[in-house]
């Protein structure tokens, strides 16, 4: 299943958009959901560093600690 959405981007944008889906013969639904794809899952990764950084519990280690531990 899936869902229409109309979204505006700035025209230099759209115009980047139908070079890249004429050139890979691809639709610019398929680039738009892969870019909206990567951005969700970077922000996940993003929240969750955010988070163990401000978690007391969470142990800070310095970079010659973390050498030591990894054997570089």
């Amino acid at each position: 299943m899936s869902t229409a959405i109309s979204v505006r981007i700035p025209d230099q944008l759209a115009s980047k958009l139908t070079e890249i889906s004429k050139e890979t013969e691809r639709p610019k639904s398929f680039h738009i959901q892969k870019a909206l794809e990567a951005y969700l899952t970077e922000l996940a990764d993003i929240q969750v560093a955010i988070d163990r950084l401000h978690d007391t519990s969470d142990p800070v280690i310095s970079i010659e600690d973390m050498r030591k531990e990894l054997e570089l």
